[in-house]
């Protein structure tokens, strides 16, 4: 309800209008300036309350005021925020008018958002593991796998994480759909905005896992042994955010999944080769702090909601020490990539393209990144997800040309023996 003259009153009527307000209802209350302009409105949300003032000019006030961010309400000094402050009014949901969302039918696009079609960074940082894989086994395969083998591999495993990454971000909206109203950046996703019913985003979940599990039949049998484990942590990441500061370890157990799957997918047998075992461990561990270095500079862009919500992040529990963390994770991650690269037998070409060229875009990134800035940490989240990743898919796949150019394919092995 509002009451757009209340400022006109005489200062006695808005005392006593005030006070009886406050006697019939104890709600909190704040004053709210937007570019000067003030207001009262009593919000209701649930059995929350909260009395906003808002459509009234500030030069109603005594002229105290007008230096001054604070003002007396009920006895007591409440702060005006600035419009700087996290208390500006928040953005209505309005239907996309550019991008792929802006030609699908208008009741698709609540599920086109639901899997972030909109914004495909995840699917590629989900991507890469499987790429890494791919290509450290193709030369570790009998014969070398052959560079149509690898493209055709590479362009299942990218449908695949587009597909899961898409069933990972609907469970995680499930989990957070009481959690996401109350973060500046998630409230007005689908299920957060009753744009998409629990129940229809549960039925769409299935579908996908469905379509995933069609695209997984497609490898060799035993991919469905490796992969299948997977679904577990996809369920236990959202959950992992309730109960430690560390759920970006978790995600990293999850989106580093990929790191395995790439040998089996090409027929290296793990059980049986203990070179690819070990190169294996060792590009798994290794992708996994990279995704704890990413979604920690992922983190800051949501810290202080946050903070109210009771979400948990790592970037939440080290604020003060994030670089140095940052640093460390960028360090962990090259050391092992090279261990992978030894245990795979991989030559110069890996170390100075992959290791060496990860090195150089990861201190660039932890350098120049304003962990104070949404906007540029989210530049860097879209974008150091191409610099190091690109980087490490390239010296990999020079690798393996060089290898593949100097190893003879079955058909020259064939004719050897006769």
């Amino acid at each position: 309800m509002a009451s757009t003259g209340l400022f006109r009153l005489p200062a006695s009527c808005r005392g006593v209008l005030l006070r009886t307000t406050y006697k019939r209802s104890p709600v909190p209350s704040k004053l709210y300036q937007s570019h000067g302009r003030i207001s009262a409105t009593l919000v209701h949300t649930g059995t929350q309350h909260q009395l906003s003032l808002v459509t009234a000019s500030r030069r109603h006030f005594h002229p105290s005021l007008a230096k001054s961010n604070s003002v007396t309400t009920n006895g007591r000094e409440d702060s005006i925020p600035t419009p700087e402050s996290d208390s500006l009014p928040l953005e209505t949901y309005q239907q996309p008018k550019t991008g792929l969302l802006s030609v699908l039918p208008a009741s698709w696009v609540p599920y086109a958002e639901l899997i972030r079609l909109d914004k495909p960074t995840g699917t590629y940082y989900l991507f890469f593991p499987c790429l890494f894989s791919t290509l450290f086994a193709a030369p570790l395969a009998i014969p070398i796998a052959s560079p149509l083998s690898v493209l055709g591999t590479s362009l299942l495993f990218f449908s695949g994480a587009l597909i899961m990454r898409g069933a990972g971000c609907t469970i995680n909206d499930l989990w957070d759909r009481n959690l996401d109203p109350h973060v500046r950046r998630t409230r007005l996703r689908p299920i957060a905005r009753d744009a998409v019913t629990p129940f229809n985003a549960l039925t769409f979940t299935g579908a996908q896992l469905l379509i995933g599990l069609g695209i997984l039949l497609q490898f060799p049998s035993q991919c469905l042994f490796y992969g299948t484990p997977s679904l577990l942590l996809v369920a236990a990441y959202p959950l992992a955010k309730r109960f430690t500061y560390y759920p970006q370890f978790v995600l990293g157990l999850t989106f580093s999944w990929g790191a395995i799957m790439g040998f089996p997918a090409l027929g290296v047998d793990l059980l049986q080769n203990s070179a690819a075992l070990t190169a294996a461990a060792f590009l798994y561990t290794s992708n996994i702090a990279w995704t704890v270095l990413y979604d920690m500079i992922y983190a800051h862009m949501d810290i202080k909601d946050d903070s109210k919500a009771g979400i948990k992040s790592i970037a939440l529990k080290h604020d003060k020490q994030t670089k140095k963390i940052l640093s460390g994770l960028a360090v962990a991650q090259i050391g092992l990539l090279a261990g992978a690269g030894m245990a795979a037998g991989a030559g110069p070409v890996f170390f100075v393209g992959s290791c060496g060229g990860a090195a150089v875009t990861l201190a660039i990134m932890i350098k120049k990144v304003n962990l104070k800035s949404v906007k540029d940490c989210w530049w860097w989240f879209v974008n150091g997800c191409w610099l190091t990743g690109g980087v490490i898919s390239a010296g990999l796949g020079a690798e393996y040309l060089v290898q593949f150019s100097k190893r003879p394919g079955e058909d020259d092995e064939t004719k050897e023996r006769a």
